[in-house]
């Protein structure tokens, strides 16, 4: 059992909701029972459209903290991908640390969750099919919903957020340009 840090987020997820709604950035969200892997709840994400997500709370060798968001298919080998991302060796970030930073907990791992990384310690990085694709859906700060914006509105939320992912291919093993 893990320890409850002191520290709580200034956004969950009626307050991220909220938030959308003040500056107008159009979603759908659809509630569902919890989901901690990206096997689990394969039926609920057939039904909604879109590109579904995976993401990794990451930590380097030098500290350095990152998230990243790709399709939830995409492989990604971490024993590889630091070179691709600019970064030194990878490895899991722990609980407390991914609580500190983004709001939430293992298993609601989340790109919306940079609201709560005020202090922008995570560095983003976006799979190229995430970046390409029309509608993407991440969880709401928590596994037992998931938010369904399309492109245009996910780049709203970065764009006010102030957040410029650095975008991978990570079929390719490589940066975009």
């Amino acid at each position: 059992m893990s320890e409850t840090p002191a520290f709580t987020p200034a956004f969950d997820r009626d307050r991220l909701l909220d938030w959308m709604a003040e500056h107008e950035v159009e979603q759908i969200t659809h509630d569902h029972p919890a989901v901690f892997t990206v096997g689990e709840g394969l039926d609920l994400k057939a039904e909604m459209p879109g590109v579904h997500t995976k993401n990794l709370f990451l930590k380097d060798k030098k500290g350095r903290l990152w998230l990243i968001s790709a399709a939830q298919d995409t492989v990604i080998d971490l024993k590889r991908a630091h070179a691709a991302m600019g970064s030194d060796r990878l490895s899991f970030g722990n609980e407390g640390l991914m609580y500190e930073t983004l709001g939430v907990r293992p298993g609601s791992v989340t790109a919306l969750g940079l609201i709560n990384d005020v202090d922008r310690r995570v560095t983003f990085v976006l799979d190229r099919r995430l970046h390409e694709a029309a509608i993407v859906n991440f969880h709401p700060l928590i596994n037992t919903a998931t938010t369904a914006l399309d492109q245009a509105a996910f780049r709203k939320v970065l764009t006010l957020l102030g957040r410029e992912p650095v975008v991978v291919d990570f079929e390719k093993m490589a940066p975009l340009p």
